[in-house]
């Protein structure tokens, strides 16, 4: 017997620990036979991470097609696994060596430190693999993979060796985003700009061979003047005539530095003409590099001064008392050297006004701190060979997005690309597989092994070493140390994650995974990752295999909340997808994520709608119970075709349509219409319309009919749970298991998915759905109009046709009971004081003259109508004010929208009703 309330903590577990010992998930199960593959790679979460709204929506959606493809009976791989999150796990495990006052990484070395991450990871990594169980995300859990696992780090290794070979991946020196908090270089990527309130300082530079005159710039960061190399003016603007190739006198520091014309100069911006330091502005730096300038950097890692032994900044600078006062700086944090300075800069005279100047300014986005452009040797991969195949195969259809749109994106990303900075100044992750000799001359290799070999060879071609010292350094591990040094960096963590949908499948090896599930099918992920790995995933795959990794990219929009606000911490609007699962179970949130989940439309997301989809889900466990208490639990041997009942061949023609829209909607990634499918068909369809119409067979005497009806129930029912178990799987495991008790067959997770074939049948439908139309519409028009729930009222059927008259009488009593009407007679025409309805093209009227007062009814309609119109200018009101517009929020502006657009819904029933009490009257 089931039991009368669903609770979903316990089902869920009991259900997850029976798809895990079933080993329902696992590809290449014998079940399958010659099924076609189907294989989505996971976007690996961080090993540190936890289950958010964006990777409940994005791993329901992966969800809903696995288990799909897999009813479809294609052996499908849905691959999983961690990513090691350089920076976000070195941060995380430094913070716990804090807590526990241990030494640092620092103290106790790359090594030990290595260790104890390890150790962290095996401990406290991959919790977010737990949380996606409980989502119920049907993984194949045991090919679990991690990044740095061994398979993984030999990719990672074979591709860059691969790529230096190759002439793609090189050393150089050059200006990079530099993050002070981790001492470590990072992607444009992971850059993002925050509008700060900031100063415009004007300060006057002396020329050199006229000191009492002067060039005056503008610029946001007065300290870094100190590593000023020039002074750039446009070429056309007549201001500077006369200035382009003398020099002016850096002030504080006494540099003799040149005034250059350059178009970077922007003679509409502050004084038209700017400060050039190369080694601390990307856009200085391009313009040092087209005069052949000098490259100053005078910050340390932690973006503090760094002066006293700095070669290139102290190079001929003549000795004075000021020089002696920047260089007791040294260390000195750059907020705190740029007081000095403009307090310098103001006592000297040289600082001519302060302009406040909101602009903005690059963070990190995980330290939060400013970003410092710093000119360090980094690794670097030339991508933009790799980036025009990527473009190509997806011009050419070998890839499609979804939605198209995104496709732009792509684009605009790949054509502009810069090289990518592929080192990190970090422990924790995958070091760069390069050896220096004592020359400084790089070998690159897979191992130390080989890079010790071709070092050797190289040093005895150059004459450096003696085959016989080469022979006995290759003999003495501890001297060969000495003699090579390993490059200390690491990789970036998007550079393992671009080789992901081929790394795990066994690659470099020809693994039969690799055979059969290589090219993948279909990449879920969100907008904000296309550049960080999509487009990198696209490179590598062609780069490594020749083929595209995936042939569709759907791109699901953002979770925001009820009001379209982002979801921050600082807002206090994150919601917190484990405790919905607590409250109202996985089931309710997955469906609420797929009904909402329209292309190209960010999800606002509510609790009241999660907690209307709970209800879903109770409706159809209470209408299991029902059918149980009925006698309809089994369609064993039921052929729907051969059903003779009217109603049962009504609803079995509308679940055959809902089954193909289900089945469309999902192929085609239209979520939302799939999952708003479903509910329609189940809830008001089949629970609402279906179980109530076929209650007197049921209730009646036993025989063919009643036989009938329960199998069509029962039939149903089940291809319900078919339907739906993409988007809930627990519910719906649940109940096929229940509906069967002590009968064995197989998981519903792996039955096939509905094949209904064409059971519509035009005549079942005119008739039954004549009668929920009618029914339908008598009831709109009892609540429009005010008629008490109670009240009993007549239809009149105006000059019916033949069969609108049979249908009446064969439906007599239903009729009566679900419209509570006291009678349904027949009239040539409309009675006085009744409200008409049209349904399929036939006239019905409700005498309503003393169940309901016309004349109050009318003033309550136009009194609601005026309050409508009255909010519907307000809201014109603001919206029409371009400083609203500019000012608010996005998401209020977008809330006005959607209330103009619910009051105008509102304002078109409210005309209809009056029409009709206009009519009546």
């Amino acid at each position: 017997m089931i039991d009368k309330t669903f609770d979903p903590t316990s089902v869920e577990a009991r259900i997850s620990a029976r798809w895990e010992e079933a080993g329902a998930f696992r590809a290449g199960r014998a079940d399958r036979g010659e099924g076609e593959p189907f294989c989505i790679v996971i976007p690996p979460p961080n090993v540190t991470g936890s289950l958010h709204m964006g990777h409940a929506l994005n791993n329901t959606v992966q969800d809903i097609l696995c288990r799909f493809e897999r009813m479809r009976g294609r052996d499908v791989l849905w691959q999983v696994g961690t990513d090691h999150a350089g920076i976000a796990t070195q941060m995380v495990v430094e913070r716990q060596l804090a807590a526990a006052k241990a030494p640092d990484r620092r103290s106790m070395g790359r090594e030990a430190f290595i260790e104890h991450v390890w150790k962290w990871k095996e401990e406290s990594g991959g919790t977010i693999i737990n949380q996606l169980k409980r989502l119920g995300a049907s993984c194949d859990w045991s090919r679990e993979r991690f990044t740095m696992d061994e398979g993984l780090s030999r990719a990672v290794l074979k591709v860059f060796v691969s790529l230096h070979r190759d002439g793609l991946a090189y050393r150089d020196k050059r200006l990079v985003n530099w993050d002070p908090k981790f001492s470590t270089a990072i992607s444009d990527l992971e850059v993002q700009q925050i509008e700060l309130k900031g100063n415009l300082w004007y300060i006057r530079y002396p020329l050199e061979d006229d000191p009492q005159r002067y060039i005056e710039v503008a610029t946001t960061r007065p300290e870094t003047m100190l590593g000023d190399v020039a002074v750039a003016v446009h070429p056309d603007d007549e201001r500077f005539n006369g200035l382009i190739g003398r020099n002016a006198i850096l002030p504080l520091v006494g540099r003799p530095i040149p005034i250059v014309a350059d178009t970077y100069s922007d003679p509409e911006k502050g004084t038209g003409a700017v400060k050039i330091t190369p080694a601390h502005d990307f856009n200085d730096f391009e313009v040092g590099r087209r005069h052949g300038l000098r490259m100053i950097n005078i910050f340390g890692p932690q973006a503090e001064l760094r002066l006293v032994e700095n070669d290139d900044f102290l190079r001929d600078l003549p000795p004075s008392e000021t020089l002696d006062a920047i260089l007791a700086m040294e260390g000195l944090d750059r907020a705190e050297a740029r007081k000095r300075i403009v307090a310098m800069l103001e006592e000297g005279g040289q600082l001519a006004a302060i302009e406040p100047h909101t602009h903005a300014v690059p963070h990190g986005d995980r330290s939060g701190v400013p970003v410092e452009p710093y000119l360090t040797d980094q690794w670097f991969v030339d991508v933009k060979g790799l980036a025009e195949r990527a473009m190509a195969a997806v011009r050419s259809g070998e890839t499609r997005f979804v939605p198209e749109n995104w496709e732009k994106t792509y684009f605009q990303w790949l054509e502009n690309i810069q090289p990518w900075t592929v080192s990190r100044q970090l422990w924790w992750g995958h070091q760069i597989p390069a050896w220096y000799g004592p020359d400084g001359q790089v070998f690159v290799a897979e191992s130390a092994e080989e890079a010790a070999a071709e070092a050797l060879a190289h040093y005895v071609v150059k004459g450096t070493l003696t085959e016989a010292e080469a022979e006995a350094l290759a003999n003495d591990p501890e001297r060969l140390d000495g003699f090579l040094t390993r490059d200390e960096d690491v990789l970036d963590t998007w550079f393992s994650s671009a080789l992901w949908p081929f790394s795990t499948l066994g690659w470099p090896d020809r693994t039969p995974e690799l055979a059969r599930y290589y090219p993948t099918q279909t990449l879920v992920t969100g907008f904000d990752i296309i550049f960080f790995w999509v487009a990198r995933m696209m490179m590598m795959g062609l780069y490594c295999t020749d083929r595209v990794p995936f042939d569709t990219i759907y791109i699901h929009a953002l979770v925001r909340d009820e009001r379209g606000a982002k979801m921050s911490k600082s807002k206090g609007n994150v919601i917190d997808p484990l405790e919905l699962i607590e409250k109202y179970g996985a089931d309710a949130l997955r469906f609420t994520l797929a009904a909402m989940a329209a292309q190209g439309r960010d999800i606002k997301l509510s609790l009241q709608r999660v907690e209307g989809y709970r209800n879903f889900a109770t409706k159809i466990w209470n209408a299991a119970r029902f059918a149980e208490m009925n006698g309809a639990v089994g369609a064993d041997g039921f052929d729907p075709a051969s059903a003779k009942d009217t109603l049962n061949r009504w609803i079995l023609g509308e679940c055959a349509k809902a089954a193909a829209e289900i089945t469309k909607g999902i192929e085609e990634y239209r979520f939302n219409e799939a999952a708003g499918a479903a509910y329609r068909f189940t809830w008001n369809t089949f629970c609402d319309w279906h179980l109530e119409l076929a209650k007197p067979v049921l209730q009646g005497p036993d025989g063919p009919a009643k036989d009938e009806a329960r199998a069509t129930i029962a039939f149903v029912f089940d291809t319900v749970l078919t339907l739906l178990h993409p988007f809930m799987p627990f519910l719906t495991e649940e109940l096929w298991e229940l509906r069967r008790a002590g009968a064995k067959r197989p998981l519903l997770a792996l039955a096939p998915w509905p094949a209904l074939g064409d059971l519509n049948r035009p005549e079942a439908e005119a008739e039954i759905g004549w009668l929920v139309d009618l029914v339908s519409e008598i009831r709109s028009v009892r609540s429009e109009m005010g008629v008490p729930p109670g009240a009993q009222v007549p239809l009149v059927l105006v000059a019916p046709s033949a069969e609108t008259r049979a249908r009446a009488e064969a439906h007599d009593g239903t009729l009566r009971r679900l419209a509570r009407l006291s009678d349904v007679t027949v009239a040539e025409a409309a009675p006085p004081k009744s409200v008409q309805v049209v349904v399929r093209g036939e006239v019905s009227a409700l005498p309503l003259e003393g169940v309901i007062d016309l004349a109050a009814e009318t003033e309550r309609l136009t009194r609601e109508g005026k309050k409508l119109d009255d909010e519907v200018a307000k809201i014109d009101a603001k919206l029409s004010k371009p400083d609203f517009l500019a000012r608010a929020p996005e998401e209020v502006v977008e809330e006005q929208r959607e209330r103009k657009a619910e009051a105008l819904a509102r304002r078109a029933k409210i005309d209809e009703a009056l029409a009709r009490l206009r009519d009546a009257g």
